[in-house]
């Protein structure tokens, strides 16, 4: 029996489209393992998948492609090995790489049919979002986390994109809350991590994204004193490896320090302060417990038994630096740096140990170790059927995408183990990525200079006027008062193969922005080093800005869609209940595009009530629904 025969059964007509379709599908991890299984046996003509990851042991509970000795390998090579024996007739091919890399470029990506989007980080996903509208290439966005997830199709012209709506940023921390009042576990853990454990085995932390030391003008005194502290620790590195060094490193951030902040009484007027703690004290209470035992790391530990951990672990990473030290030091190299890593027992005993010890200081609840890890690894639960489900549901969508069938494509949703659907939203008129008109230039950048693109190109070819302004990723390269770049070649400005560049017209009447994208190819003319290209038989116009209407009531507050607001393998803002639904508020991780309005009396109830609860909008009949999102 064909191996295809169920395929053409189930699909009909639509398996000749699968059959010779060439897809690109970004990201092998968990939903990128359960992807690539569907789209092999399913049998997708040429499947390209592209990672650049490697296979850890955490991996190995959901991606289910890979296997104990495949740790440490690339995944997309791996995946390619693996799910090749699941049809050799289908054809794969594996690029352990950045999707971001120049490789990558306009001219690659519109080579596909499909592309799948099986990301985890923001960024990547946005690249993505963009390298595909600009060549016209259909997106299937797809997240999940815990037992939620979502699916979403992106079409350019036809469907809202992935930037359509305002997405959550990384949280950091005040850098005086985290070094001087914390108030939650949280604050101890970053401080473990990114302050106590780079200034012993790393570089200072003072820049992390999770400590935010801006905004804290009038707290320069605080923060210069928190300086001079990092010095003296820097000293205390120098006994690393000494029998005392651990006696030092206690006393100096679980004693000297703490005593400082309790004695500044105006800090503790509304809380209790501080108590620091002694090392002779938990040394004898220590003594009392068989240390050889490995602590259970399920359940909270005493304030001995972090002591314990504490001493062991940094006896581990002090030997662990003198070795690294050394074959630096024989081979030229820098010193070393011991990072963080959720799967280094070394790092992670450490941050630990020291982050509960400080919560006791504080008289914060102290955490688990399991907890810790999820928490100081910014993990996001991860349920291995979750992502199958997601994965099935992407390539239900892809049969409608190839079949052209955008009218019937869905907002996938899992909630909890049920699915519900929900219609597409259209493209956002002020999304500041697919909302632009979109051009591509040819550029030979061996030659190309600014001057060619903006008289050449903007003035000549599309006719702008003197007002206008040219952006790249870093900021304003031209601008009416700023023409001393006009003269440098487009390399020296930063824009390379599959950069992006936004011209922005400032004239009375502007015409909506226009993003270009450059793809580094000599034109057919050797004359001009920049060529706009046109799509044979068209015309290219770029639109006016439409007049925003005004506001009708004032009263009225604008509701957040759930446009996927996805960062770990996809955070997402899911609707509880009922048909057709957007949320209004989920503690800043919704959208902020206009969805409908409430006016009157209502808007204030729902500004009163959408911090704690799940606000949602039955568009049928307008019911106003109130639901307690907290179990």
């Amino acid at each position: 029996m064909p191996r295809e025969k169920y395929s053409r059964q189930s699909l009909g007509s639509t398996y000749r489209l699968v059959k010779e379709s060439r897809v690109l599908l970004v990201g092998a991890g968990g939903i990128g393992c359960e992807l690539l299984k569907n789209l092999v046996l399913t049998g997708f003509g040429e499947i390209h998948i592209i990672d650049l990851d490697t296979i850890d042991l955490s991996n190995l509970n959901r991606q289910f492609l890979f296997r104990q000795e495949h740790i440490k390998k690339p995944k997309a090579l791996v995946a390619k090995e693996v799910a090749q024996k699941f049809n050799p007739n289908v054809k794969l091919i594996a690029h352990h790489a950045n999707i971001k890399d120049k490789q990558f470029n306009l001219q690659w990506f519109s080579g596909f049919n499909l592309v799948f989007n099986a990301l985890d980080n923001m960024d990547a996903r946005r690249h993505v979002n963009k390298m595909c509208l600009a060549v016209d290439v259909p997106l299937i966005e797809s997240g999940t986390t815990g037992f939620k997830g979502q699916v979403q199709v992106i079409k350019k012209g036809k469907t809202a994109c992935y930037d359509c709506t305002a997405k959550t940023t990384p949280i950091s921390y005040p850098v005086c809350t985290i070094r001087s009042t914390p108030s939650q576990p949280i604050h101890c853990i970053v401080w473990a991590k990114s302050y106590l454990l780079p200034e012993l085995f790393g570089v200072s932390e003072d820049e992390t994204p999770e400590v935010d030391s801006s905004g804290d003008a009038d707290n320069a005194q605080e923060i210069e004193k928190l300086k001079q502290e990092a010095q003296a620790l820097k000293k205390i590195r120098e006994s690393m490896g000494s029998d005392n060094f651990a006696r030092q490193v206690f006393d100096k951030v679980f004693r000297e320090d703490i005593e400082r902040l309790a004695n500044m009484e105006d800090m503790w007027k509304d809380k209790n302060p501080p108590e620091p703690l002694s090392y002779d004290a938990l040394q004898q209470e220590a003594s009392s417990i068989d240390s050889s035992q490995k602590l259970d790391g399920q359940r909270i530990w005493s304030a001995a038994e972090n002591f314990i951990v504490f001493k062991d672990s940094l006896s581990r990473l002090a030997e662990r630096y003198a070795e690294e030290q050394t074959k630096a030091s024989k081979t030229g190299q820098p010193p070393p740096i011991i990072s963080f890593d959720k799967d280094d027992d070394d790092t992670m005993d450490f941050v630990a140990a020291t982050g509960n010890l400080r919560s006791i200081i504080f008289g914060i609840e102290t955490k688990s170790r399991f907890d810790i890890k999820q928490m100081a690894g910014n993990i996001i639960p991860a349920i291995a059927t979750t992502n199958a489900m997601v994965a099935g549901l992407c390539v239900m969508q892809a049969f409608k995408v190839l079949r052209g069938e955008y009218v019937r494509t869905r907002w996938l949703w899992l909630w909890n183990g049920s699915l519900r659907t929900d219609q597409l939203e259209k493209p956002n008129p002020e999304c500041p990525v697919c909302s632009v008109a979109m051009g591509r230039l040819h550029v030979d950048l061996e030659r190309a200079t600014l001057k060619d693109l903006v008289q050449d190109i903007l003035r000549t070819k599309l006719g702008y006027g003197e007002e206008l302004t040219v952006l790249n990723d870093a900021g304003v390269v031209y601008d009416p008062d700023l023409e001393d770049n006009l003269e440098k070649k487009l390399t020296e400005l930063d824009i390379h193969e599959a950069s992006f560049i936004l011209v922005k017209d400032e004239e009375d009447e502007p015409r909506v922005d226009l993003r270009l994208a450059i793809e580094a190819k000599k034109p057919a003319d050797e004359s001009k080093p920049i060529v706009f290209v046109e799509k044979e038989g068209e015309t290219f116009e770029i639109p006016r800005q439409l007049a925003k209407e005004p506001a009708t009531n004032g009263d009225s507050i604008d509701g957040g869609d759930t446009n996927g607001n996805l960062i770990t393998n996809g955070i997402t803002t899911v609707p509880p209940t009922g048909k057709r639904k957007r949320e209004l508020d989920d503690d800043g991780e919704s959208g902020d595009t206009p969805a409908k309005k409430l006016q009157g009396p209502v808007a204030a109830e729902v500004a009163k009530n959408s911090a704690s609860n799940a606000i949602v909008i039955d568009e049928d009949d307008g019911t106003l629904l109130i639901a307690d999102d907290s179990d």
